[in-house]
């Protein structure tokens, strides 16, 4: 609307020289310069909730990164006001970065938050499909077939593709941030094995200086040390071992950690099976790199029972792995406070 108004009341040459404030240049053309600052106004209004928007889900992403341990815990540390300013100014700098290599004009600016905006919401569909592929019984009120996802998707990489196509220097400027944060984000994935290899070329380059090497393999010993102590829980109906040798693949290839706490939460007339038993004695010794503890616990498998054991065992909900609850679970997963969801 806002578009055809313009293209409506003013010369088409006016359109497009004045690009960077067309509205308030319409609403003085249209009614005066009262309008022209409202307008001006209004949008230093709507622009200010975009930043601080940007600014609370930037935290709440990174934050939860950072408790999945792909970033550095450094970024966790809160002021009095529990807020995270490590987290705050890292992305002010970023957003600083940006706006000096783009010299502060809009076109550029406006580019590389289009495609990143795009790719974002192509990720959303590429997601909607893991869950209907991975997580097909999992309960959630709204469903959307595979044609409208897939429909969403091509309308989206058409919409991309044409950004791309008609401003390729765009698309530069965004990659020039994008790759550098993958290589950063991969080599913390990989971080304990980084460890080892430091390790390795400690003890191969600085043979001939033994206080510098030994200092170095102490603290590298440490890190990893510190990363491979935490401690990971899954809670379980009394799987088949089929299902318990997944959990064990997705800790041993996603998780930096050598200990892993298997729960299960029973009635008080319920009581767990000798074959699971053996089961998990299978496991332990097919996997003697994970120390597996096994606990039965007497209550109602909820969000109370969760956040109990949290709080006893020190140890994040988010470490907390659950398999896909069936329609008959009691609660929503969003209920359950962070717990992830691994089978």
């Amino acid at each position: 609307m806002k578009a055809l108004a313009a293209v409506a009341v003013l010369p088409l040459p006016e359109v497009g020289s004045h690009q960077e404030a067309l509205l308030s240049h319409l609403g003085n053309v249209t009614a005066g310069s009262w309008l022209r600052t409202f307008i001006s106004f209004d949008a230093v209004l709507v622009l200010s909730g975009a930043l601080l928007t940007s600014y609370v889900g930037v935290n709440g992403l990174i934050k939860r990164m950072t408790l999945d341990r792909i970033l550095p815990q450094l970024l966790l540390k809160e002021n009095a006001k529990g807020s995270s300013p490590r987290i705050l100014l890292l992305f002010y700098f970023l957003c600083l970065s940006v706006l000096i290599i783009t010299q502060g004009k809009l076109g550029p600016l406006a580019g590389v938050y289009t495609i990143s905006f795009l790719l974002v919401m192509i990720y959303f569909g590429l997601g909607n499909f893991l869950l209907k592929i991975k997580r097909s019984q999992l309960p959630r009120p709204e469903r959307a077939s595979g044609f409208t996802v897939a429909l969403a998707i091509l309308a989206v990489m058409i919409a991309l593709y044409g950004n791309v196509r008609m401003h390729t220097e765009y698309l530069i400027v965004f990659l020039q941030y994008f790759l550098p944060s993958m290589v950063v984000v991969t080599l913390l994935l990989n971080r304990n094995e980084l460890f080892n290899y430091l390790l390795v070329g400690v003890d191969r380059f600085f043979t001939s200086v033994k206080k510098l090497a030994d200092v170095s393999k102490f603290y590298l010993t440490q890190a990893s040390l510190r990363l491979t102590q935490q401690e990971f829980v899954y809670f379980t109906k009394a799987d088949d071992v089929s299902i318990l040798n997944k959990v064990m693949i997705y800790v041993q290839e996603n998780e930096i950690t050598r200990k892993l706490k298997i729960v299960t939460v029973l009635a008080d007339e319920d009581f767990v099976g000798e074959d699971f038993l053996r089961d998990l004695e299978v496991l332990d010794r097919a996997y003697p790199d994970i120390k597996i503890e096994f606990l039965q616990i007497r209550g109602s498998f909820g969000p109370e029972i969760i956040n109990r054991l949290s709080k006893e065992w020190n140890i994040p909900i988010n470490f907390m792995f659950i398999s896909s609850p069936s329609d008959r679970f009691s609660h929503r997963v969003s209920d359950l406070g962070g717990v992830r969801l691994i089978i």
